[in-house]
Parts: structure tokens; sequence; C-alpha cells
């Protein structure tokens, strides 16, 4: 959540911030509305406290000179009954404001360029050259039929369109890319966890998928508890309402898991293949740090996730996104697309993200530091999303005959 404070004491200057990120003014109108709502409601409340103290004292010289105490006490006790309700007032009214706040996306960094989608994101530097083909390279579907890797019809069959089951080499590669990128990360210093694949209503809220996006969420019938769209969201709330010591960060982790979406909003998008699937495989980074070190390890995990690629022999580039293609929570982010030659294109493969604050405002995560309790900083990113990094494998080491090699760097996991 946005720090409310801050918008209330320059809420034009936070607005225009945020409507660079495509923030409705009539939201924002609303919550300004609920500001003045909030503060009237806050001045009735210190009034009738205020008159409540003025009759107490009152009430004690009444005592002590043996006064009739009778009408006084009468007005006290009315006084109390409307510093009750005038509570009651406040507290709903700053449920309202905060409500609304859930609905509003975190403040884009000052750099972040300015931008209405993905085609407005600007490249950094690409990494590795694509390799030059003497033959029209086939797309992943194709080669994962034909060596018998990924059956895309069984898939539709055990469950619905846009699932896939893997065999053989297809299934074990998975398996190998994600002992892969366990080790590598732990390697730079991210510490594994093994993270539950539901998580409750509460731990959503904390990172920013709900309320917005529910509609893209698997929910249990009948239960408060929803499958995961991402580990970002349970290794981020292992500290929710949490203080931390300010020794004990940064908390760098990784983590792999199954993640769910419904892709309510990609209809007609990458329908072949296994680009966007409801279920897919994934490992994440995640680090809790001192506000004053996200930067310095923002830059560490976009290198990580980049170095991975490298080590598989993988061409990509890193781009900024710009403020129309940031997501809810985040406050900048830096994506890596792998070069797909059979799509002769660059395809998102991980998304890198700093969130400043404002996923630790709603899931409470904080650290002592010095004499007072600050928010933390949570990132998070892909390290890699592991059916899109074999669909590069595929397409980047096939073969005119539409066989594929295998890179170097996992042939120890394969027993090669």
């Amino acid at each position: 959540m946005i720090d409310l404070k801050l918008l209330q004491k320059d809420f034009e200057g936070i607005s225009k911030k945020l409507e660079r990120k495509g923030v409705d003014a009539k939201l924002l109108e609303k919550v300004k509305i609920k500001f003045e709502e909030l503060k009237v409601a806050k001045a009735a409340f210190e009034t009738l406290q205020a008159a409540q103290n003025a009759m107490s004292k009152e009430f004690g010289v009444y005592k002590r000179e043996g006064k009739d105490i009778s009408k006084l006490k009468a007005k006290v006790d009315e006084n109390k009954i409307r510093i009750a309700d005038a509570l009651e007032i406040q507290r709903l009214r700053q449920e309202e404001l905060e409500t609304l706040a859930m609905a509003i996306p975190n403040i884009p960094d000052d750099n972040v360029p300015d931008g209405e989608d993905e085609n407005d994101n600007v490249e950094l530097k690409k990494v590795l050259t694509p390799k030059e083909f003497s033959f029209t390279p086939k797309e992943h579907w194709e080669l994962a039929e034909l060596n018998g890797w990924i059956d895309f019809e069984r898939g539709v069959k055990l469950a619905t369109s846009r699932f896939s089951v893997s065999f053989g080499m297809g299934a074990r590669l998975e398996r190998a890319l994600i002992n892969f990128m366990l080790d590598f990360n732990r390697q730079r210093g991210f510490e594994e966890v093994s993270v539950p694949a539901l998580v409750n209503r509460k731990a959503l809220e904390g990172t920013g998928q709900l309320p917005k996006f529910e509609e893209d969420l698997y929910k249990m019938q009948d239960q408060e508890l929803f499958l995961i769209p991402t580990a970002e969201v349970p290794v981020t709330n292992l500290y929710q309402d949490e203080i931390l010591t300010a020794e004990a960060l940064p908390k760098k982790m990784t983590a792999y898991t199954s993640c769910f979406r419904k892709e309510a909003g990609a209809a007609g998008r990458d329908t072949r293949g296994m680009i966007r699937q409801h279920q897919f495989h994934k490992v994440e980074l995640v680090a809790i740090a001192n506000p004053q070190e996200s930067e310095k390890i923002f830059d560490e995990m976009v290198q990580t996730a980049s170095d991975i690629l490298t080590a598989l022999e993988l061409p990509h580039r890193i781009v900024n996104l710009c403020t129309g293609d940031l997501g809810f929570s985040a406050a900048h982010t830096t994506d890596i697309e792998v070069w797909l030659p059979g799509q002769d294109k660059y395809r998102e493969i991980s998304s890198i993200s700093n969130t400043r604050d404002f996923q630790a405002r709603r899931a409470k995560i904080r650290f002592k530091n010095s004499k007072k309790n600050e928010f933390v900083h949570t990132l998070n990113g892909s390290s890699l999303a592991v059916g899109r990094t074999l669909v590069a494998i595929m397409e980047n080491f096939q073969n005119e005959d539409g066989s594929i090699d295998i890179p170097e760097a996992l042939k120890p996991y394969l027993g090669m």
C-alpha cells in the first residue's frame, strides 16, 4: 500500500506520479474526499474528548466543594456515548480510506520511462549474439512434438487448454533446469526455501495480488485459500507481521514452485505451446532488505538471472519497463527477454522488481533501525521461468533434422 501520510501531505505531486502509471483520476478524487471525511471525523472525536477532559476536571472540583454532581454526571455519561459513536465513525472512515488505498498501485520511480505498453520499454543491453541458422528454425511446439518431449493434446485431455505433459528428456530437462537454477542462486547467496503452493487471502493482499487481481487466481471451494500465482507470495509473506533486526537484513531467498494462473486477460495470446500456461514451473528470487541496500540487491538479482541464461548459452536482452507496462506493486522493473529464433523475437523470461516499501506496508514487515521501526523494502524476480527456458533451449539448440543439443551446463544434471 502506498504511504497515505505522504499522499495526504503532497496529494497533487503524488497524484501526478500515479497518473503516469494509468491510475484513474476519479479514484484519486475519491481518496481525497475520504481524507477530508476522516479529518472531520477525527476533529469531531477530539472536540468531544476535550469536552470530556474538561468535565472530568470540573467533576473533581464539584466533589471537593461538595456540590451536587448529578447533572454534571449525566452530561459526562451522555458525552461518553457520543465519544464512542465518534470513535466508531472515525474507525469506519479510516477503514474506507484504506480499502480505497488497496486499489492504488505503487508509485513509479522518477527514472521509470513514460510509455503505454511493452512497445515503449527501453532496451539497456544485449547479452550474447543469436546464432545464424542455415535453415529456417522451427518453433518450440513443432520441436517438442517431433522429439516426443511435450504432449499438448494429452494436457488438454487431463485438464483443459493451456496445460501440457512432459515426457522423457523433456521432463528430465525441466528437473535439471530447476536444480541448476536453485544451485546457481544458492551459490550467489540466496538461501533455498520450500513453501506451500496454497496461501490465504492475507498473504495475497500483502504482495498486491488481491483485491485487484482475484479473477486471475484459482480459489479453493469453501475455503479462503488460493493456489499461488508465483513463489513471490509465500516467500515474501514468510515475514508478514514481523519486526526484524537490522542485523538480520538482507534476507535473500530462492524457491522453486509450480505456479497457477487463469490468464484471464490473455485470451487469444500464445494459445500454442508453452509460453503462456495455466500451470508452470518457476524458480524465484526474493529479497527483504534495508531500504539503503535495495538498489544494490536489485542489481544483484538482475545479474544473477542474466548469468543463468549466459551459462546456458542463451542470447538475451535486458529492458527497463515503462510506466504503462509496470506491474501493480512495482516501483520499477527490469525484464530479461530471451531470444527465440523460431519466433524471430525476444520474449520475456524474467521480470525483476523493486517494490520499495509498498508490499511491506501491506504485509506489515518492518525492521528495528536504531530506536525506531521502519518498513523494509521487498524485491522479487523470476530466476527463471522453467518452461520458457526449456522453450529457449529447444529453439536455440535445434538442428536441421529437428534434433536438439543439450547445453554443456546441464549435462552434469542429466548424467551426461
